[in-house]
């Protein structure tokens, strides 16, 4: 099967994982289909494109759900230290890491590739730079303080 680029702001990562915005119910088995065993969300529940229940659509399809809650206007350490225990845990599976839009997830993943993995700022900046450019409270969450005093911005 190939990757259901049609899912809101779709991008892959690499063989194991693969992220997006928040995925539609129908969006979810194509996850499934797609190999993925176990989604991350980043996203509120309380966000009115969140599902009404994520947990339970995936517990239907056999995927695992883990739930890290993080709020768009202060992300913070301990949200990311959860995010890399989990992906830790997850090394080598094919996983799904989503929230609303994307920003926040590639924001995570930008610092995860850096801080964790080892990969060169450019490298790990790729993905995040395809989907938005982090200002304010997100530019002080990836440690550029350079941008810290910009909005954000979509990408084109």
């Amino acid at each position: 099967m190939s990757d259901p680029t049609h899912i809101y702001n779709w991008r892959r990562l690499d063989g194991c994982v693969t992220t997006s915005g928040q995925p539609t119910e129908e969006q979810l088995a194509e996850l499934s289909k797609l190999g993925i065993g176990h989604v991350i969300n980043l996203g509120l529940h309380t966000h009115e494109k969140a599902l009404p229940d994520e947990a339970a659509s995936l517990d239907r399809l056999g995927l695992t759900y883990i739930h890290i809650p993080v709020d768009f206007d202060r992300p913070t350490e301990e949200d990311f230290t959860k995010f890399c225990d989990v992906m830790a845990k997850l090394e080598g599976r094919p996983v799904h890491v989503h929230c609303i839009a994307n920003m926040r997830v590639s924001a995570f993943l930008y610092r995860w590739q850096r801080e964790v993995l080892g990969h060169d700022d450019m490298q790990a900046r790729a993905l995040m730079d395809t989907v938005w450019l982090p200002g304010g409270v997100w530019a002080s969450f990836i440690g550029d303080d350079a941008g810290s005093s910009l909005p954000h911005r979509l990408s084109k």
